[in-house]
Parts: C-alpha cells; sequence; structure tokens
C-alpha cells in the first residue's frame, strides 16, 4: 500500500504479519472442516493454531526464490505444519 494514500487501520490489514496471520487463520479454519469430515484426525487444528509461528522474515526469503507471495507463505507454512506431523 501507498501510505499517503491509504487510511491507517486500511494500511494495517496489509502488514505483512497480518497478511500471514488471517492465511495461517484460514488455513486452520480449513483443517476444522478437515477434521469435520475425518479427513484428518481430530485435534490437529487446534495443535496448528496452539504451534504455529509465522516469520515474515522467512517467507520474504523464500518470496525473493520463487517470485511469488502465496508460494512462500505455503511453502513456510511447510515449516510450520511440521510441529504435528506425528499426529497423522
Amino acid at each position: 500500500m501507498i501510505s499517503r494514500y491509504s487510511r491507517e487501520q486500511i494500511a494495517k490489514i496489509w502488514q505483512p504479519e497480518n497478511k500471514y496471520k488471517i492465511w495461517l487463520d484460514i488455513e486452520i479454519y480449513a483443517a476444522e472442516a478437515m477434521e469435520n469430515f475425518k479427513i484428518i484426525p481430530k485435534g490437529i487444528a487446534k495443535e496448528i493454531r496452539r504451534k504455529a509461528k509465522i516469520n515474515p522474515n522467512r517467507i520474504d526469503q523464500i518470496e525473493k526464490k520463487v517470485k511469488h507471495d502465496v508460494i512462500a507463505f505455503l511453502t513456510s507454512r511447510h515449516d510450520i505444519f511440521r510441529c504435528v506431523r506425528h499426529l497423522f
């Protein structure tokens, strides 16, 4: 966002930390839905929510390589979700 053209509340939405948190929340909601349909074991979403940490610097490093913010996030998410691999 170009700061001189945006209000603080709107600019805040697009800050990397907030954007990635929203994306992670969506992934967790998807995991909750998959639990309800018995696609993944119960408790995975809760464990992800408890353990997942977003590292914007890591995502930025990946994005420089892959040239795409969503792919960078998903690649970093792979690192994040290793914490619950033992539950599958």
